[in-house]
């Protein structure tokens, strides 16, 4: 398997498909590389390198315990962008993966960086304080940690077969392949890396990193999604960039660059173009 070592020790894996302008991908919580599948091969058909790694703790990157921070998942995106040499890259993330995008292109700069993509991500700060007012109170995080730390394996297959892909909307149609994907690269990552992780989502505050960031970002949202609600994150973030362009799709889930990836692909194309 092709793996880095981070000056920590910590092996990260990663996925490295193609040439051409390099498009790498950061996954969302709790998941791995793997969930960029149909996107890697649409880019990869499409004239594109595509690079996506396994977060620390997650997936087949080591299942440390310690460093489940944005400062690390920066720092390790940052070591894989450098290990491959990436240059005019077009950094896509997802959830969590928004955050470490936008966590590592003010941490690291944009030198290797022509562009970048957020998608149904946690920024600029999903958890409730007396500046971030329409936050998500505390205790609902502290709840994610209990049901994970009681039952991992029911609390994921919940997860994913209710609000991540909007499945329990009325007239949902659930896909139980989708389910059991998210649920087996859930369970492939370490318990650990996952309660940390949940912190490391819900507290980071980027506001000022979003203001630092100077070249385009595109922020894609869904107005119903019930783990990242839009109205606090997406609008928000395109605000505070510099560049930033907010593009709303009516209906979409959390989960959208898997349900609705046709979608994503052709918004994600024009934007790389353009």
């Amino acid at each position: 398997m092709p793996t880095i070592t981070t000056r920590d020790g910590v092996e990260i894996f990663y996925k490295d498909w193609g040439k051409g302008q390099p498009i790498v991908f950061s996954h969302g919580w709790p998941l791995s590389a793997d969930d960029w599948d149909t996107h890697m091969l649409f880019f990869l058909r499409n004239g594109y390198r595509v690079v996506a790694h396994d977060r620390r703790g997650h997936g087949r990157s080591s299942q440390t315990g310690e460093g489940h921070d944005m400062d690390h998942y920066a720092d390790d995106l940052a070591a894989v962008t450098e290990h491959l040499d990436l240059e005019e890259a077009v950094h896509v993330g997802h959830s969590t993966g928004g955050g470490e995008v936008v966590h590592y292109l003010a941490r690291h700069g944009e030198s290797r960086v022509a562009k970048a993509v957020i998608i149904s991500a946690v920024p600029p700060l999903m958890v409730k304080t007396a500046a971030n007012p329409g936050g998500l109170p505390r205790n609902v995080f502290d709840d994610l940690q209990a049901q994970l730390a009681a039952n991992r394996s029911e609390f994921y297959w919940n997860l994913a077969s209710g609000p991540f892909y909007g499945y329990n909307r009325p007239g949902a149609k659930p896909s139980q392949s989708v389910i059991w994907n998210w649920w087996r690269q859930g369970m492939m990552g370490g318990a650990k890396a996952h309660s940390d992780g949940i912190v490391a989502f819900s507290q980071t505050d980027f506001t000022e990193d979003l203001k630092k960031i100077g070249v385009p970002v595109l922020v894609m949202h869904g107005d119903d999604d019930q783990i990242v609600p839009y109205a606090d994150s997406g609008p928000l973030s395109a605000k505070l960039l510099k560049k930033g362009t907010l593009k709303t799709y009516a209906g979409f889930p959390h989960g959208m660059p898997t349900t609705e990836a046709a979608t994503i692909d052709a918004d994600l194309l024009a934007f790389v173009r353009g």
